[in-house]
């Protein structure tokens, strides 16, 4: 039986504030852009999976006979996904035929991933025996389980939730979910593109590590410690503990907390100050590149070229050691962007965009 195809397509995301924040417990505010991830599919012939993957040149085929189904490789989605959904209770006894392409940049910091995950688990649930329908938060719960708890992965939701809803979003994971979205009139963004591969699980464990073991420190200490509630010169109390790295990472944490407070009063306020917000994002990316050493001399480069160009601020985006960056430019983004490419990255204009949508 082979149905009618329907399509399902997702946005990347650019992390404003909170870089590598949300798996020590502190919310991040994210964006969903405009460069996405679409897959069309359909029910076809026997319980297998085919399909194309045109941007990348390949085809991926496998049984679904049979779950939970065995992964073929270290973050295998495609299964990952179905496996999610099958213990939710949703059965595949036919196959699934389709396409995935996009343009999000890949393995940059831009959640291309997630989006992908997003759009196949919403495709997946309508070409389910029994068809269910998930909300957009559902679906960003089932792409955090498939993409990072089925193979211990670090990393928070983030991705998973601003990729799915859409728009601009504060999100707390702690104690429990918490979503404060946002559509403020912010303009155009100048995304640029590195070119340089990034090692997003390394980095994630160096910088999360290296947290986890400074808090477990001050906490053996005091009983009381909390990261969200320590003022910034409060740290003087726990210098003996930490070496001289944890201290820098720990006091770039509390000033990135402060900053991401400092945008999120800015974003409630009916207009935004462009300006404010543009340096917010260049004070972030100092302690991103200073404290937590996550941005590279061509990142630096690139952003130094846009904020030169007239863009009101910039940042590294994602866990970083490449990737992409980003600059706030909602006047010049064509200069910005053309500066952006001297300095030898490739730039795109991008602006806000709506979360996940299915059709057909």
């Amino acid at each position: 039986m082979t149905t009618n195809p329907l399509t399902a397509s997702t946005p990347g995301r650019i992390c404003l504030f909170g870089e590598h924040q949300d798996y020590l417990g502190l919310p991040v505010i994210a964006a969903a852009i405009s460069r996405r991830v679409s897959v069309s599919a359909h029910r076809s012939g026997p319980p297998q999976v085919r399909l194309q993957l045109p941007d990348l040149k390949q085809e991926i085929t496998f049984d679904i006979s049979q779950f939970p189904l065995t992964y073929l490789h270290d973050r295998d989605y495609f299964s990952s996904a179905l496996n999610v959904l099958h213990r939710e209770g949703l059965r595949f006894s036919e196959g699934i035929s389709g396409e995935v392409s996009g343009n999000i940049p890949i393995n940059a910091g831009t959640s291309s991933s997630s989006a992908l995950l997003i759009s196949w688990l919403n495709i997946l649930s309508q070409l389910a025996d029994t068809p269910r329908t998930f909300s957009p938060a559902q679906l960003a719960e089932f792409a955090y389980v498939a993409e990072v708890l089925e193979f211990g992965d670090p990393g928070g939701m983030m991705d998973h939730y601003s990729t799915a809803l859409g728009g601009v979003i504060y999100l707390e994971s702690v104690p429990q979910i918490k979503v404060e979205p946002f559509t403020p009139a912010l303009g155009t963004f100048v995304l640029g593109d590195s070119g340089e591969p990034k090692d997003t699980i390394g980095l994630l464990r160096y910088v999360k590590c290296g947290m986890l073991a400074a808090m477990d420190k001050m906490r053996a200490f005091d009983p009381s410690f909390s990261l969200e509630k320590l003022p910034i010169d409060g740290l003087a109390r726990y210098v003996h503990l930490l070496t001289p790295d944890e201290k820098t990472l720990v006091h770039g944490n509390l000033s990135d907390r402060d900053i991401l407070r400092d945008a999120l009063m800015l974003l409630r306020q009916p207009i935004i100050d462009h300006q404010q917000f543009g340096n917010l994002l260049t004070f972030h990316q100092n302690n991103l590149r200073d404290a937590k050493r996550i941005s590279t001399p061509k990142i630096d480069r690139m952003i130094n070229a846009a904020l030169a160009a007239g863009a009101y601020g910039a940042k590294i985006n994602g866990s970083g050691g490449g990737g992409c960056m980003f600059a706030y430019a909602p006047e010049h983004p064509a200069s910005v962007a053309e500066a952006i490419e001297r300095a030898g990255g490739r730039a795109y204009l991008i602006e806000v965009d709506q979360g996940t949508w299915r059709i057909g």
